[in-house]
């Protein structure tokens, strides 16, 4: 039997990330928790491979697109467990970072998925992450559009940035069903959503973080 080889990742997605990791390969790389899933991930970080100045880079921009976090893992899983949330609609997912909850809301049956990004490295990486899983991710970064046609919207992880809370607010506006995962603010009780669980979960590949940041909640308002 012929050995099935490993894919290459694309090459811009590649040079973007070695624009600040030069000696750092993007493998396709399958998620603990979604062992269905692969994503052009990280290759494991080294610290014998990354000089000081690299070091210092990578603190200041991280290129958040080439991890999983903890929070879009659980959330991800959970869309594939409870596909009704987003079956049939149209979901906007707001800092896709790598795709992954856009992914698996393309794979649970979602009519269009739209992930929603300021950063074009986001979206690039979303893109190639949906091609690999063989879905198809529509890309934006206009907010306000996003939602003006979404039935339903999604966000993981993405209030490690506290200027990001007013997001909350803006999706209430919209009347749109949140779901919302969160691993980073440890008292977070957002207004007009309700506690679905917690779970844990690692970033991947494990960056090693605080245990606290391994504790993954999602809340939803109705759908």
């Amino acid at each position: 039997m012929a050995k099935t080889l490993d894919p290459k990742p694309p090459l811009d997605l590649q040079a973007r990330l070695n624009r600040l990791l030069p000696n750092i390969r993007l493998l396709a790389t399958p998620l603990p928790l979604v062992p269905a899933l692969r994503l052009w991930l990280l290759d494991e970080l080294v610290d014998e491979r990354l000089d000081q100045e690299v070091a210092n880079a990578l603190m200041e921009a991280p290129p958040y697109w080439s991890l999983c976090w903890a929070s879009g893992q659980v959330l991800a899983r959970h869309l594939l467990a409870h596909p009704e949330w987003v079956r049939g609609k149209t979901l906007v997912d707001v800092g896709p970072g790598s795709g992954v909850v856009a992914i698996a809301a393309a794979l649970a049956g979602a009519r269009r998925v739209i992930a929603c990004d300021l950063d074009p490295d986001a979206l690039a990486a979303t893109a190639a992450n949906a091609a690999l899983n063989g879905v198809q991710v529509a890309l934006s970064d206009d907010l306000e559009a996003c939602l003006s046609e979404a039935d339903c919207v999604s966000a993981a992880d993405i209030l490690y940035d506290r200027d990001n809370l007013p997001l909350l607010e803006r999706f209430h506006r919209s009347g749109l069903p949140i779901l919302l995962a969160d691993s980073r603010i440890p008292d977070l009780d957002p207004p007009g959503l309700t506690l679905l669980g917690t779970w844990q979960a690692s970033t991947w590949p494990d960056l090693g973080e605080a245990g606290e940041y391994n504790r993954v909640r999602i809340f939803a308002s109705e759908p």
